[in-house]
């Protein structure tokens, strides 16, 4: 299945919400494939022309099937590339992933060089120093989507359900994620993460009153994810 997306002139909640229908149906059939697969170029190729939240959500998901499929492009890696960013940068989207090692962001949307603003924190969380960061990489530097992406298997999750003493300031992390435990009753590992996902995308829309006007303005989309570990594979949330 091909959705043609990256034309769209702006983007409502109702064509958000639609993308996010899409893109978690392309995966439960097997694939990504809310956008077209680029075909394989050189490493300083340019990307897709990035003017809407949309197309920004439509050169993510293409470049997740891509490295999932083990077909990367591998764009914007060239000492050219560095280059040419030397004086200023413009990111089409911003991520708030989990510091876990085995969830390298550009990598894992075979992205390159600028491509990508990226802040991280253990599980994900939003706190001032973050919101402020991706502020910066929204408001003062132009992207057009912010991904909030936990994954499966995650260890500060799992550490806060536990709620076990653990050394240093590891627990300072249990508050922010300690909401998505009260609303999941099961308490199972992959279902609170899920909940901290959203949780925290809610927190950032809700939190930062100048993103919260890109939203509205439809400048922007705040949208939840979960990358997979095991398959490489991000699934994309519904609010």
């Amino acid at each position: 299945m091909q959705t043609h997306i990256a034309s769209a002139p702006s983007v409502s909640r109702r064509k958000a919400l639609g993308l996010l229908s899409l893109s978690t149906a392309a995966l439960a059939s097997g694939g990504l494939s809310a956008a077209p697969l680029r075909a394989a170029t050189p490493a300083d190729a340019a990307l897709p022309a990035i003017r809407t939240p949309l197309d920004a959500m439509a050169e993510l998901i293409s470049g997740n099937r891509r490295f999932m499929e083990g077909r990367p492009v591998g764009p914007h890696r060239t000492m050219a590339r560095v280059q040419e960013l030397a004086a200023g940068q413009a990111p089409f989207a911003a991520v708030l992933s989990c510091a876990d090692s085995r969830v390298p962001v550009e990598i894992l949307f075979d992205q390159g060089v600028g491509d990508l603003f990226v802040c991280r924190a253990a599980g994900n969380v939003v706190t001032p120093e973050l919101i402020g960061s991706l502020e910066f990489g929204t408001v003062v530097l132009g992207a057009r989507a912010v991904v909030v992406l936990g994954h499966t298997g995650c260890g500060a999750v799992k550490a806060t359900i536990a709620g076990d003493p653990v050394p240093g300031q590891i627990s300072t992390l249990y508050r922010h994620i300690r909401p998505a435990v009260d609303r999941t009753p099961s308490r199972e590992l992959e279902e609170v993460s899920r909940e901290n996902v959203r949780v925290q995308a809610d927190l950032l829309r809700t939190s930062s009153p100048v993103i919260a006007q890109l939203v509205r303005e439809d400048k922007l989309m705040v949208v939840g994810a979960v990358y997979d570990v095991g398959t490489g594979r991000v699934t994309l949330l519904d609010a």
